[in-house]
């Protein structure tokens, strides 16, 4: 699915890491028509891996989580139209309406507005937070004192990382999680008991196979939270971070197919001129042959390149075969990790002991080797298994003892 003629008007619909990374290459791929990049937000684009960290902590202004400076986005010589969200999009009149009504017609439309938080009925009560903007960040940083007491509702990697900077700045933390282990379905069964086993012991309250049936509140605001587990918590604040959602509400009515993200084929095409790229994107990855759509910042930028390169360089045709990294840092420990882990069916320590708290896993599917995550290694330690990931390696071969 390719536009048939070489675009003049090429429209951007979302203005964060993969936003600004199509923008950025179509610019340095020799592309010098019209080119308009839509920011529901009111700011330039920002970095978002470090609100739940650097920025969270305290460690890092707003500022510094710009992409770019003022001046290099104005390099690109956009129609740059921030606090402008996009309401619709008709393939077929080949135009995408604004909130204001204007329709802005487009030969290429590049799709990258991201996901939205999961929240909860109550997520409106005063003293309650998500955290997927600048400005959720600043709110819960203001929040975050010593002895504050906060309640996470989630335990994944958004809910971990929050954990960890609110008792560097000691507030008291208590983290709710459904599931019996943290991350189990995503990482394994051994590394989530182990990132459970690090968040109690940086004085966490870990609580798990419990989940959330209900708030307390006082004079209209939150004050703790009901347990399924007959228990409740108090708490100052309560984050909810259980997973977020494609931003394709907009798109309803569009006739793109759209699937927990903007369904696309293997060159991250949805339909003739139009393509998605980063969070909101679904994919068919022929390189583990299998649809996927993930929410790593890497993979924002790389599937944005490979998306705008193809819009105008359709031939020949590459497909977008990525072998996907993510990496978290929780209480001064870097986890990072290559290839596609969710629904593996092993996972096996092959270097290193989660005793001592630095170890390697390799994951298994079928027979073939398709991840490896180091929990507190350093990165040259990861880089051959992500070669061998890349080659689809035997799972016997690549875990053999030397």
């Amino acid at each position: 699915m390719t536009a048939t003629r070489a675009p003049r008007r090429i429209v951007v619909v979302g203005a964060s890491a993969a936003g600004l990374t199509a923008a950025e290459t179509l610019r340095r791929e020799g592309y010098d028509g019209a080119l308009t990049l839509l920011g529901k937000e009111p700011h330039l684009p920002y970095d978002r891996p470090p609100l739940s960290k650097q920025v969270l902590a305290g460690e890092w202004t707003a500022a510094r989580t710009r992409l770019r400076h003022p001046e290099e986005v104005a390099a690109l010589g956009l129609d740059l139209r921030l606090g402008t969200a996009a309401t619709a999009l008709s393939p077929a009149s080949r135009t995408v309406t604004l909130m204001d009504g204007e329709d802005i017609g487009w030969d290429a439309v590049l799709i990258a507005t991201g996901v939205r938080p999961r929240r909860l009925p109550w997520c409106g009560l005063p003293g309650t937070h998500v955290l997927r903007h600048l400005e959720d960040a600043l709110a819960l940083r203001e929040r975050l004192a010593a002895d504050s007491r906060l309640v996470i509702v989630g335990a994944g990697f958004l809910g971990s990382e929050v954990a960890s900077s609110a008792r560097a700045l000691g507030a008291r933390v208590t983290l709710v999680e459904p599931a019996p282990v943290p991350l189990a379905r995503v990482v394994g069964h051994q590394v989530g008991a182990h990132i459970a086993r690090l968040h109690r012991g940086h004085g966490v309250d870990l609580r798990t196979g419990t989940a959330v049936t209900g708030v307390e509140t006082a004079a209209g605001r939150l004050t703790g939270v009901r347990l399924s587990d007959a228990t409740t918590v108090p708490a100052d604040d309560v984050l909810v971070a259980i997973g977020s959602e494609p931003a394709t509400d907009w798109l309803t009515g569009s006739g793109l197919r759209l699937d927990d993200g903007v369904v696309c084929d293997a060159y991250n095409s949805a339909a003739p001129g139009v393509y998605a790229a980063g969070d909101v994107a679904r994919w068919h990855n022929p390189l583990f042959g299998t649809s996927m759509r993930l929410e790593h910042r890497t993979n924002a930028a790389e599937q944005a390149m490979a998306a705008a390169r193809h819009l105008l360089h359709p031939e020949p045709a590459r497909p977008f075969a990525p072998v996907p990294y993510f990496w978290t840092d929780q209480y001064g420990i870097r986890v990072q990790a290559y290839g596609h882990l969710r629904d593996h069916e092993e996972a096996r320590v092959v270097a290193g002991d989660p005793a001592d708290g630095r170890f390697l896993v390799a994951y298994r599917k079928g027979r073939t080797l398709v991840g490896a995550l180091s929990f507190g290694l350093p990165p040259k330690t990861l880089r051959p298994w992500r070669t061998a990931v890349a080659a689809r390696a035997d799972w016997t071969a690549s875990t053999q003892p030397p």
